[in-house]
Protein backbone atom coordinates (compact mmCIF):
# COMPACT_ATOMS: atom_id res chain seq x y z
CA UNK A 1 0.00 0.00 0.00
CA UNK A 2 1.41 3.37 -1.04
CA UNK A 3 2.22 5.87 1.67
CA UNK A 4 -0.60 8.46 1.56
CA UNK A 5 1.89 11.24 2.20
CA UNK A 6 3.04 10.65 -1.37
CA UNK A 7 -0.51 11.16 -2.65
CA UNK A 8 -0.63 14.93 -2.80
CA UNK A 9 0.76 17.90 -4.69
CA UNK A 10 4.39 18.54 -3.80
CA UNK A 11 3.76 22.04 -2.53
CA UNK A 12 1.48 20.69 0.21
CA UNK A 13 4.57 19.39 2.01
CA UNK A 14 5.51 22.91 3.12
CA UNK A 15 2.14 24.42 4.01
CA UNK A 16 2.15 23.38 7.67
CA UNK A 17 4.80 26.08 8.20
CA UNK A 18 3.05 28.73 6.13
CA UNK A 19 -0.20 29.18 8.01
CA UNK A 20 -0.08 31.98 10.62
CA UNK A 21 1.54 31.05 13.90
CA UNK A 22 -1.12 29.82 16.28
CA UNK A 23 -3.44 28.43 13.60
CA UNK A 24 -5.69 25.77 15.12
CA UNK A 25 -8.33 25.09 12.47
CA UNK A 26 -8.82 25.13 8.70
CA UNK A 27 -12.30 24.75 7.22
CA UNK A 28 -12.66 23.87 3.53
CA UNK A 29 -15.34 22.92 1.02
CA UNK A 30 -15.53 21.01 -2.27
CA UNK A 31 -17.71 22.77 -4.82
CA UNK A 32 -18.63 22.60 -8.53
CA UNK A 33 -17.87 26.21 -9.43
CA UNK A 34 -18.71 26.42 -13.13
CA UNK A 35 -20.10 24.48 -16.07
CA UNK A 36 -18.56 26.65 -18.76
CA UNK A 37 -16.54 23.67 -20.03
CA UNK A 38 -19.46 21.19 -19.89
CA UNK A 39 -20.91 20.14 -23.23
CA UNK A 40 -24.41 20.20 -21.79
CA UNK A 41 -25.19 23.07 -19.45
CA UNK A 42 -27.99 22.37 -16.99
CA UNK A 43 -27.09 24.49 -13.98
CA UNK A 44 -26.58 21.51 -11.67
CA UNK A 45 -24.63 18.33 -11.00
CA UNK A 46 -25.87 14.97 -9.75
CA UNK A 47 -24.03 14.37 -6.50
CA UNK A 48 -22.42 10.97 -6.16
CA UNK A 49 -19.23 9.44 -4.75
CA UNK A 50 -18.62 11.05 -1.35
CA UNK A 51 -18.98 7.76 0.52
CA UNK A 52 -16.59 5.99 -1.85
CA UNK A 53 -14.03 8.79 -1.72
CA UNK A 54 -13.97 9.02 2.08
CA UNK A 55 -13.69 5.25 2.44
CA UNK A 56 -10.82 5.21 -0.05
CA UNK A 57 -8.97 7.98 1.82
CA UNK A 58 -9.62 6.30 5.18
CA UNK A 59 -8.20 3.01 3.89
CA UNK A 60 -5.19 4.72 2.32
CA UNK A 61 -4.23 6.31 5.65
CA UNK A 62 -5.01 3.29 7.78
CA UNK A 63 -3.16 0.76 5.64
CA UNK A 64 -0.43 2.98 4.23
CA UNK A 65 0.34 5.03 7.33
CA UNK A 66 -1.29 4.38 10.71
CA UNK A 67 -1.03 0.58 10.58
CA UNK A 68 2.60 0.63 9.47
CA UNK A 69 5.64 0.66 11.75
CA UNK A 70 6.13 4.21 12.96
CA UNK A 71 9.87 4.37 12.40
CA UNK A 72 9.66 2.77 9.01
CA UNK A 73 6.97 5.07 7.67
CA UNK A 74 8.61 8.23 9.03
CA UNK A 75 11.99 7.28 7.56
CA UNK A 76 10.32 6.74 4.21
CA UNK A 77 8.68 10.17 4.29
CA UNK A 78 11.89 11.86 5.43
CA UNK A 79 13.88 10.17 2.70
CA UNK A 80 11.49 11.00 -0.13
CA UNK A 81 10.62 14.54 0.98
CA UNK A 82 14.25 15.44 1.69
CA UNK A 83 15.37 14.29 -1.74
CA UNK A 84 12.39 16.01 -3.37
CA UNK A 85 12.90 19.37 -1.62
CA UNK A 86 16.68 19.29 -1.30
CA UNK A 87 16.66 19.60 2.47
CA UNK A 88 16.54 17.50 5.64
CA UNK A 89 12.77 17.46 6.01
CA UNK A 90 11.38 17.69 9.55
CA UNK A 91 8.68 15.02 9.95
CA UNK A 92 7.76 15.85 13.55
CA UNK A 93 4.23 17.03 12.63
CA UNK A 94 3.67 13.79 10.71
CA UNK A 95 5.11 11.80 13.61
CA UNK A 96 2.56 13.44 15.91
CA UNK A 97 -0.24 12.42 13.55
CA UNK A 98 0.97 8.82 13.49
CA UNK A 99 0.97 8.75 17.28
CA UNK A 100 -2.58 10.15 17.31
CA UNK A 101 -3.59 7.07 15.29
CA UNK A 102 -6.41 8.41 13.12
CA UNK A 103 -7.37 11.17 10.70
CA UNK A 104 -8.57 14.06 12.89
CA UNK A 105 -11.13 15.48 10.49
CA UNK A 106 -14.88 15.95 10.22
CA UNK A 107 -16.54 15.50 6.84
CA UNK A 108 -20.07 16.58 6.02
CA UNK A 109 -21.56 15.87 2.59
CA UNK A 110 -24.84 16.21 0.80
CA UNK A 111 -26.94 13.11 0.18
CA UNK A 112 -25.88 11.08 -2.84
CA UNK A 113 -28.27 10.97 -5.78
CA UNK A 114 -29.54 14.54 -5.47
CA UNK A 115 -29.31 17.44 -7.90
CA UNK A 116 -27.08 20.25 -6.64
CA UNK A 117 -26.90 23.69 -8.27
CA UNK A 118 -23.55 24.85 -9.59
CA UNK A 119 -21.84 26.88 -6.87
CA UNK A 120 -23.18 24.87 -3.93
CA UNK A 121 -20.65 22.89 -1.83
CA UNK A 122 -21.20 19.13 -1.88
CA UNK A 123 -18.70 18.47 0.92
CA UNK A 124 -17.22 20.35 3.90
CA UNK A 125 -14.02 19.29 5.70
CA UNK A 126 -12.28 20.61 8.79
CA UNK A 127 -9.79 19.34 11.38
CA UNK A 128 -10.98 18.25 14.81
CA UNK A 129 -7.63 18.59 16.66
CA UNK A 130 -5.84 21.97 16.85
CA UNK A 131 -2.40 20.46 16.29
CA UNK A 132 -3.44 19.17 12.88
CA UNK A 133 -4.90 22.26 11.22
CA UNK A 134 -2.66 21.48 8.25
CA UNK A 135 -4.31 18.13 7.45
CA UNK A 136 -7.50 19.70 6.06
CA UNK A 137 -6.01 21.16 2.94
CA UNK A 138 -3.25 18.57 2.77
CA UNK A 139 -6.14 16.30 1.75
CA UNK A 140 -7.32 18.71 -0.95
CA UNK A 141 -5.40 17.01 -3.75
CA UNK A 142 -6.48 13.44 -3.05
CA UNK A 143 -10.09 14.47 -2.43
CA UNK A 144 -10.20 16.34 -5.74
CA UNK A 145 -8.39 13.52 -7.53
CA UNK A 146 -10.91 10.91 -6.39
CA UNK A 147 -14.10 12.96 -6.26
CA UNK A 148 -14.63 14.90 -9.49
CA UNK A 149 -14.93 11.88 -11.80
CA UNK A 150 -17.80 9.96 -10.13
CA UNK A 151 -19.83 13.18 -9.88
CA UNK A 152 -19.07 14.15 -13.47
CA UNK A 153 -19.92 10.72 -14.89
CA UNK A 154 -23.04 10.44 -12.73
CA UNK A 155 -24.20 13.84 -13.99
CA UNK A 156 -23.62 12.94 -17.63
CA UNK A 157 -25.30 9.53 -17.22
CA UNK A 158 -28.31 11.25 -15.65
CA UNK A 159 -28.60 13.49 -18.70
CA UNK A 160 -28.57 10.41 -20.96
CA UNK A 161 -31.22 8.79 -18.78
CA UNK A 162 -33.43 11.89 -18.87
CA UNK A 163 -33.07 12.16 -22.65
CA UNK A 164 -33.88 8.51 -23.29
CA UNK A 165 -36.77 8.54 -20.84
CA UNK A 166 -38.30 11.65 -22.38
CA UNK A 167 -38.25 10.09 -25.84
CA UNK A 168 -39.58 6.81 -24.51
CA UNK A 169 -42.48 8.67 -22.90
CA UNK A 170 -43.17 10.34 -26.24
CA UNK A 171 -42.91 7.22 -28.40
CA UNK A 172 -43.31 4.09 -26.22
CA UNK A 173 -44.67 5.06 -22.81
CA UNK A 174 -45.81 1.54 -21.94
CA UNK A 175 -42.29 0.20 -22.28
CA UNK A 176 -40.35 2.51 -19.92
CA UNK A 177 -38.60 -0.40 -18.20
CA UNK A 178 -36.35 -0.64 -21.27
CA UNK A 179 -34.82 2.75 -20.56
CA UNK A 180 -32.78 1.51 -17.58
CA UNK A 181 -30.96 -0.78 -20.03
CA UNK A 182 -30.95 1.59 -23.01
CA UNK A 183 -27.70 3.27 -21.97
CA UNK A 184 -24.97 0.63 -21.68
CA UNK A 185 -21.48 1.38 -20.29
CA UNK A 186 -18.84 0.42 -22.88
CA UNK A 187 -16.12 2.69 -21.48
CA UNK A 188 -13.60 0.48 -19.67
CA UNK A 189 -11.09 -0.03 -22.50
CA UNK A 190 -10.85 3.72 -23.00
CA UNK A 191 -10.53 4.75 -19.35
CA UNK A 192 -7.17 5.68 -17.93
CA UNK A 193 -7.17 3.14 -15.09
CA UNK A 194 -9.18 0.38 -13.44
CA UNK A 195 -9.87 2.79 -10.58
CA UNK A 196 -11.31 5.32 -13.03
CA UNK A 197 -13.46 2.58 -14.52
CA UNK A 198 -14.89 1.84 -11.09
CA UNK A 199 -15.60 5.44 -10.08
CA UNK A 200 -16.96 6.50 -13.46
CA UNK A 201 -18.76 3.20 -13.96
CA UNK A 202 -20.52 3.55 -10.62
CA UNK A 203 -21.59 7.03 -11.68
CA UNK A 204 -23.12 5.47 -14.80
CA UNK A 205 -24.74 2.71 -12.73
CA UNK A 206 -26.65 5.26 -10.66
CA UNK A 207 -28.87 5.90 -13.70
CA UNK A 208 -28.53 2.69 -15.73
CA UNK A 209 -28.50 -1.07 -15.16
CA UNK A 210 -26.54 -2.03 -18.30
CA UNK A 211 -22.73 -2.17 -18.20
CA UNK A 212 -19.83 -4.10 -19.66
CA UNK A 213 -17.45 -2.58 -17.08
CA UNK A 214 -17.18 -5.53 -14.70
CA UNK A 215 -15.06 -3.72 -12.05
CA UNK A 216 -18.21 -1.78 -11.22
CA UNK A 217 -19.59 -4.87 -9.50
CA UNK A 218 -16.62 -5.06 -7.12
CA UNK A 219 -16.78 -1.31 -6.44
CA UNK A 220 -20.53 -1.41 -5.74
CA UNK A 221 -20.07 -4.20 -3.22
CA UNK A 222 -17.07 -2.58 -1.55
CA UNK A 223 -18.25 1.00 -1.36
CA UNK A 224 -22.05 0.89 -1.64
CA UNK A 225 -23.12 -2.29 0.15
CA UNK A 226 -24.54 -3.95 -2.95
CA UNK A 227 -25.48 -7.52 -2.12
CA UNK A 228 -27.80 -8.29 -5.04
CA UNK A 229 -27.42 -7.82 -8.77
CA UNK A 230 -25.52 -4.66 -9.66
CA UNK A 231 -25.38 -4.34 -13.45
CA UNK A 232 -26.27 -6.61 -16.34
CA UNK A 233 -25.09 -7.54 -19.81
CA UNK A 234 -25.59 -10.24 -22.45
CA UNK A 235 -23.49 -12.64 -24.56
CA UNK A 236 -21.98 -10.58 -27.35
CA UNK A 237 -19.54 -11.22 -30.20
CA UNK A 238 -16.59 -9.11 -31.28
CA UNK A 239 -14.81 -8.70 -34.60
CA UNK A 240 -12.27 -11.43 -33.86
CA UNK A 241 -15.11 -13.92 -33.50
CA UNK A 242 -16.67 -12.87 -36.79
CA UNK A 243 -13.33 -12.82 -38.61
CA UNK A 244 -12.42 -16.27 -37.30
CA UNK A 245 -15.58 -17.55 -38.95
CA UNK A 246 -14.35 -16.14 -42.29
CA UNK A 247 -15.85 -13.52 -44.56
CA UNK A 248 -17.16 -16.02 -47.07
CA UNK A 249 -19.14 -17.89 -44.46
CA UNK A 250 -20.44 -15.08 -42.23
CA UNK A 251 -23.99 -16.37 -42.41
CA UNK A 252 -22.86 -19.67 -40.90
CA UNK A 253 -21.09 -17.76 -38.14
CA UNK A 254 -24.40 -16.13 -37.33
CA UNK A 255 -26.15 -19.48 -37.35
CA UNK A 256 -23.42 -21.01 -35.17
CA UNK A 257 -23.68 -18.20 -32.61
CA UNK A 258 -27.43 -18.69 -32.33
CA UNK A 259 -26.88 -22.40 -31.76
CA UNK A 260 -24.37 -21.62 -29.03
CA UNK A 261 -26.90 -19.29 -27.40
CA UNK A 262 -30.33 -20.66 -28.30
CA UNK A 263 -32.16 -18.53 -25.72
CA UNK A 264 -32.00 -15.02 -24.35
CA UNK A 265 -30.45 -11.89 -25.79
CA UNK A 266 -27.49 -12.34 -28.14
CA UNK A 267 -25.62 -9.34 -29.51
CA UNK A 268 -23.70 -9.76 -32.78
CA UNK A 269 -21.25 -7.20 -34.16
CA UNK A 270 -22.42 -6.85 -37.73
CA UNK A 271 -20.14 -4.56 -39.71
CA UNK A 272 -16.93 -6.60 -39.78
CA UNK A 273 -17.26 -6.55 -43.56
CA UNK A 274 -20.59 -5.43 -45.04
CA UNK A 275 -23.32 -4.37 -42.64
CA UNK A 276 -25.90 -3.88 -45.36
CA UNK A 277 -25.29 -7.30 -46.89
CA UNK A 278 -25.55 -8.96 -43.48
CA UNK A 279 -28.93 -7.32 -42.89
CA UNK A 280 -30.52 -7.48 -46.34
CA UNK A 281 -29.24 -10.94 -47.33
CA UNK A 282 -28.12 -13.00 -44.33
CA UNK A 283 -30.87 -11.92 -41.93
CA UNK A 284 -33.48 -12.48 -44.63
CA UNK A 285 -32.22 -16.04 -45.10
CA UNK A 286 -32.11 -16.60 -41.32
CA UNK A 287 -35.46 -14.94 -40.64
CA UNK A 288 -37.38 -18.07 -39.72
CA UNK A 289 -34.60 -19.27 -37.42
CA UNK A 290 -34.41 -15.89 -35.72
CA UNK A 291 -38.17 -15.72 -35.20
CA UNK A 292 -38.21 -19.28 -33.88
CA UNK A 293 -35.46 -18.53 -31.38
CA UNK A 294 -36.47 -18.02 -27.74
CA UNK A 295 -34.83 -14.66 -27.35
CA UNK A 296 -33.66 -11.52 -29.16
CA UNK A 297 -30.87 -11.23 -31.72
CA UNK A 298 -29.35 -7.77 -31.44
CA UNK A 299 -27.57 -6.33 -34.46
CA UNK A 300 -24.57 -4.17 -33.56
CA UNK A 301 -23.13 -1.76 -36.14
CA UNK A 302 -19.76 -0.44 -35.01
CA UNK A 303 -18.49 2.10 -37.54
CA UNK A 304 -19.60 5.10 -39.51
CA UNK A 305 -21.90 7.90 -38.43
CA UNK A 306 -24.10 6.34 -35.72
CA UNK A 307 -27.05 8.59 -36.48
CA UNK A 308 -27.07 7.80 -40.20
CA UNK A 309 -26.32 4.11 -39.69
CA UNK A 310 -29.23 3.62 -37.30
CA UNK A 311 -31.74 6.06 -38.78
CA UNK A 312 -30.72 6.23 -42.42
CA UNK A 313 -29.24 9.05 -44.42
CA UNK A 314 -32.66 10.33 -45.50
CA UNK A 315 -33.47 12.77 -42.72
CA UNK A 316 -37.20 12.74 -42.08
CA UNK A 317 -36.77 15.36 -39.38
CA UNK A 318 -35.67 17.86 -42.02
CA UNK A 319 -37.86 16.70 -44.94
CA UNK A 320 -41.22 15.62 -43.55
CA UNK A 321 -43.04 17.59 -46.26
CA UNK A 322 -41.48 15.67 -49.12
CA UNK A 323 -42.03 12.34 -47.42
CA UNK A 324 -45.66 13.11 -46.66
CA UNK A 325 -46.32 14.24 -50.22
CA UNK A 326 -44.78 11.19 -51.88
CA UNK A 327 -45.84 7.85 -50.31
CA UNK A 328 -43.79 5.90 -52.89
CA UNK A 329 -40.60 7.38 -51.46
CA UNK A 330 -40.69 4.75 -48.74
CA UNK A 331 -40.18 1.95 -51.26
CA UNK A 332 -37.64 3.54 -53.56
CA UNK A 333 -35.10 4.59 -50.95
CA UNK A 334 -31.90 2.58 -50.98
CA UNK A 335 -30.44 0.62 -48.06
CA UNK A 336 -28.26 3.38 -46.59
CA UNK A 337 -31.13 5.85 -46.77
CA UNK A 338 -33.31 3.57 -44.64
CA UNK A 339 -30.81 2.70 -41.93
CA UNK A 340 -30.65 -0.33 -39.65
CA UNK A 341 -33.88 0.05 -37.67
CA UNK A 342 -36.08 0.52 -40.71
CA UNK A 343 -34.36 -2.33 -42.58
CA UNK A 344 -35.00 -4.64 -39.62
CA UNK A 345 -38.65 -3.56 -39.65
CA UNK A 346 -38.88 -4.35 -43.36
CA UNK A 347 -37.66 -7.88 -42.65
CA UNK A 348 -39.15 -8.75 -39.26
CA UNK A 349 -41.97 -6.30 -38.78
CA UNK A 350 -43.34 -5.71 -35.31
CA UNK A 351 -46.20 -3.79 -33.76
CA UNK A 352 -47.54 -0.27 -33.78
CA UNK A 353 -48.13 0.90 -30.21
CA UNK A 354 -51.02 3.03 -28.95
CA UNK A 355 -49.01 6.19 -29.57
CA UNK A 356 -48.66 5.24 -33.24
CA UNK A 357 -44.97 4.33 -33.24
CA UNK A 358 -43.43 1.18 -34.66
CA UNK A 359 -41.79 -1.27 -32.24
CA UNK A 360 -39.62 -4.02 -33.71
CA UNK A 361 -40.55 -7.65 -33.25
CA UNK A 362 -39.25 -8.88 -29.89
CA UNK A 363 -36.87 -11.34 -31.61
CA UNK A 364 -34.74 -8.60 -33.20
CA UNK A 365 -33.06 -5.42 -31.98
CA UNK A 366 -30.21 -2.96 -32.49
CA UNK A 367 -27.39 -1.57 -30.37
CA UNK A 368 -24.77 1.00 -31.34
CA UNK A 369 -21.76 1.66 -29.13
CA UNK A 370 -19.19 3.63 -31.09
CA UNK A 371 -18.67 7.37 -30.55
CA UNK A 372 -22.04 8.01 -28.97
CA UNK A 373 -22.50 11.46 -27.44
CA UNK A 374 -25.50 13.15 -25.86
CA UNK A 375 -25.99 15.18 -29.03
CA UNK A 376 -25.90 12.08 -31.23
CA UNK A 377 -28.19 10.23 -28.84
CA UNK A 378 -30.74 13.02 -29.21
CA UNK A 379 -30.35 13.01 -32.99
CA UNK A 380 -30.94 9.26 -33.07
CA UNK A 381 -34.06 9.49 -30.92
CA UNK A 382 -35.50 12.47 -32.77
CA UNK A 383 -34.92 10.98 -36.21
CA UNK A 384 -36.42 7.65 -35.19
CA UNK A 385 -39.43 9.55 -33.87
CA UNK A 386 -39.74 11.49 -37.13
CA UNK A 387 -39.72 8.19 -39.05
CA UNK A 388 -42.48 6.81 -36.86
CA UNK A 389 -40.27 4.46 -34.82
CA UNK A 390 -40.17 4.25 -31.03
CA UNK A 391 -36.88 5.39 -29.50
CA UNK A 392 -36.81 2.13 -27.51
CA UNK A 393 -35.90 0.20 -30.66
CA UNK A 394 -32.22 0.97 -30.06
CA UNK A 395 -29.76 0.55 -27.19
CA UNK A 396 -26.80 2.93 -27.03
CA UNK A 397 -23.38 1.88 -25.82
CA UNK A 398 -21.91 4.84 -23.91
CA UNK A 399 -18.15 4.65 -23.96
CA UNK A 400 -14.98 6.52 -23.12
CA UNK A 401 -15.85 9.09 -25.81
CA UNK A 402 -18.41 10.25 -23.25
CA UNK A 403 -16.79 9.38 -19.93
CA UNK A 404 -13.08 9.92 -20.56
CA UNK A 405 -13.24 13.23 -22.41
CA UNK A 406 -13.77 15.14 -19.16
CA UNK A 407 -11.61 16.82 -16.56
CA UNK A 408 -11.97 18.42 -13.14
CA UNK A 409 -12.78 21.61 -15.06
CA UNK A 410 -15.85 20.14 -16.76
CA UNK A 411 -17.82 21.32 -13.75
CA UNK A 412 -15.08 23.47 -12.25
CA UNK A 413 -14.56 21.38 -9.10
CA UNK A 414 -12.29 22.79 -6.43
CA UNK A 415 -11.65 22.40 -2.72
CA UNK A 416 -10.95 25.73 -1.05
CA UNK A 417 -10.52 26.95 2.53
CA UNK A 418 -12.97 29.65 3.60
CA UNK A 419 -12.38 29.91 7.35
CA UNK A 420 -9.49 29.52 9.79
CA UNK A 421 -9.07 29.92 13.52
CA UNK A 422 -5.89 31.45 14.93
CA UNK A 423 -4.71 32.05 18.49
CA UNK A 424 -4.32 35.72 19.42
CA UNK A 425 -1.42 35.88 21.93
CA UNK A 426 -2.34 39.47 22.76
CA UNK A 427 -5.64 38.44 24.31
CA UNK A 428 -5.42 35.88 27.07
CA UNK A 429 -8.50 34.15 28.44
CA UNK A 430 -8.92 33.86 32.19
CA UNK A 431 -8.38 30.12 32.48
CA UNK A 432 -6.01 27.88 34.39
CA UNK A 433 -3.53 28.06 32.85
CA UNK A 434 -4.40 31.20 30.81
CA UNK A 435 -5.02 30.48 27.12
CA UNK A 436 -4.83 32.83 24.15
CA UNK A 437 -8.16 33.73 22.62
CA UNK A 438 -9.07 31.87 19.41
CA UNK A 439 -10.10 34.24 16.64
CA UNK A 440 -12.09 33.14 13.61
CA UNK A 441 -11.03 34.58 10.26
CA UNK A 442 -13.32 34.49 7.25
CA UNK A 443 -11.10 33.98 4.25
CA UNK A 444 -11.82 33.94 0.52
CA UNK A 445 -10.19 34.46 -2.87
CA UNK A 446 -11.43 36.78 -5.61
CA UNK A 447 -8.72 37.31 -8.28
CA UNK A 448 -9.23 40.53 -10.25
CA UNK A 449 -7.81 38.78 -13.31
CA UNK A 450 -10.42 35.98 -13.19
CA UNK A 451 -13.88 35.84 -14.77
CA UNK A 452 -15.51 35.09 -11.43
CA UNK A 453 -15.16 31.32 -11.59
CA UNK A 454 -12.42 31.22 -8.97
CA UNK A 455 -14.12 33.52 -6.52
CA UNK A 456 -14.65 31.46 -3.40
CA UNK A 457 -17.27 31.54 -0.69
CA UNK A 458 -16.42 33.24 2.60
CA UNK A 459 -16.37 32.04 6.19
CA UNK A 460 -18.17 29.06 7.67
CA UNK A 461 -20.68 27.55 5.26
CA UNK A 462 -24.07 25.90 5.60
CA UNK A 463 -26.16 24.30 2.86
CA UNK A 464 -29.94 24.17 3.20
CA UNK A 465 -32.56 22.26 1.24
CA UNK A 466 -35.27 24.76 0.28
CA UNK A 467 -38.10 22.70 -1.22
CA UNK A 468 -35.71 20.51 -3.18
CA UNK A 469 -33.33 23.31 -4.17
CA UNK A 470 -30.05 23.60 -2.26
CA UNK A 471 -28.96 27.05 -1.14
CA UNK A 472 -25.69 28.22 0.39
CA UNK A 473 -25.38 30.42 3.45
CA UNK A 474 -21.96 32.00 3.96
CA UNK A 475 -20.43 33.60 7.06
CA UNK A 476 -22.56 31.51 9.38
CA UNK A 477 -22.03 30.09 12.88
CA UNK A 478 -20.61 26.72 13.90
CA UNK A 479 -24.08 25.73 15.02
CA UNK A 480 -25.41 26.41 11.53
CA UNK A 481 -22.54 24.43 9.98
CA UNK A 482 -23.39 21.36 12.04
CA UNK A 483 -27.18 21.61 11.73
CA UNK A 484 -27.59 22.24 8.02
CA UNK A 485 -28.80 19.70 5.45
CA UNK A 486 -25.45 18.00 4.93
CA UNK A 487 -24.71 14.68 6.64
CA UNK A 488 -21.78 13.97 8.95
CA UNK A 489 -20.26 10.98 7.17
CA UNK A 490 -16.81 10.80 8.80
CA UNK A 491 -15.18 11.95 12.02
CA UNK A 492 -11.91 11.09 13.75
CA UNK A 493 -11.16 7.95 11.80
CA UNK A 494 -14.70 6.56 11.77
CA UNK A 495 -17.16 6.27 8.90
CA UNK A 496 -20.46 7.33 10.45
CA UNK A 497 -23.01 7.09 7.65
CA UNK A 498 -23.58 4.49 4.94
CA UNK A 499 -25.83 4.54 1.91
CA UNK A 500 -26.47 1.68 -0.52
CA UNK A 501 -26.39 1.83 -4.30
CA UNK A 502 -30.09 1.01 -4.29
CA UNK A 503 -30.75 4.00 -2.03
CA UNK A 504 -28.96 6.29 -4.49
CA UNK A 505 -30.76 4.75 -7.46
CA UNK A 506 -34.10 5.23 -5.75
CA UNK A 507 -33.37 8.91 -5.24
CA UNK A 508 -32.47 9.29 -8.91
CA UNK A 509 -35.63 7.45 -9.94
CA UNK A 510 -37.71 9.95 -7.97
CA UNK A 511 -35.98 12.79 -9.78
CA UNK A 512 -37.09 11.26 -13.08
CA UNK A 513 -40.75 10.92 -12.10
Amino acid sequence: MINPFLLTDGYKTSHHKMYPEGTTLVFSNFTPRSEKHALVKTGYILHFGSQMVIQQIHELFQEGFFNRNRQEVLEEINKEYSAYLGTDYDVSHIDALHQLGHLPISVQALSEGVLVPIGIPVMKVWNTHPDFYWITNFLETIISNLYWKPITSATIAYEYRKLLQDYALATDKDNLGVVAFQGHDFSMRGMDSVEATMSSGLGHAVSFLGSDSLPVIHAARKYYEADGDVVYSVPASEHSVMCAGTKDDEIETLRYLMKQYPTGILSVVSDTWDLWKLITEYLVELKDEILARDGKLVIRPDSGDPVDIICGTFNFSKDKTIFGADPTLDTVRITEEKGVVELLWDIFGGTVNEQGYKVLDSHIGCIYGDSITLARAEDICSRLEAKGFASTNVVLGIGSYTYQYNTRDTYGFAMKATYVEVENPNIMLMSNPPQPKIEGREIFKDPVTDDGTKKSAKGLLAVHDKDGIYELKQQCTWEEVQEDDTILIYKDGKILERVSLNDVRNRVSKLLE
